[in-house]
């Protein structure tokens, strides 16, 4: 088993910037990629971006060149630096974590992020 704490959410105005954390523990051994998904109200989740444990990482089009996504092994954490932060941001950011032999999602409870003037 493997558990996933978020943290890092928040209100922030348009332009602003946050950082998100995600602290694995458990069978960490056995993750592959990572990833952080949100989910606005009344929209299915969608993927923001993914980190591979070669350090690949992929994003959605719609934060690319403002969202960075990274990976401390040391600390087994999850990062996400959000920046430019607009109101279609807002949702709930979950952090993922795939079981490299069979595919299995691991999920955090998520966290609020709101962007509003």
């Amino acid at each position: 088993q493997v558990q996933l704490v978020e943290s890092g959410g928040g209100l922030v105005q348009p332009g602003g910037s946050l950082r998100l954390s995600c602290a694995a523990s458990g069978s960490i051994f056995s993750i592959g990629s990572m990833g952080w998904y949100r989910q606005a109200p009344g929209k299915q989740r969608e993927l923001v971006a993914v980190i591979t444990s070669g350090g690949s990482t992929n994003y959605a089009d719609s934060v690319k060149g403002r969202f960075t996504i990274s990976r401390d092994y040391a600390k087994n954490t999850l990062y996400l630096r959000m920046n430019s932060l607009k109101p279609k941001d807002t949702a709930v950011y979950y952090c993922n974590a795939n079981r490299d032999w069979d595919g299995y999602d691991y999920w955090g409870q998520g966290t609020q992020v709101t962007v509003s003037s």
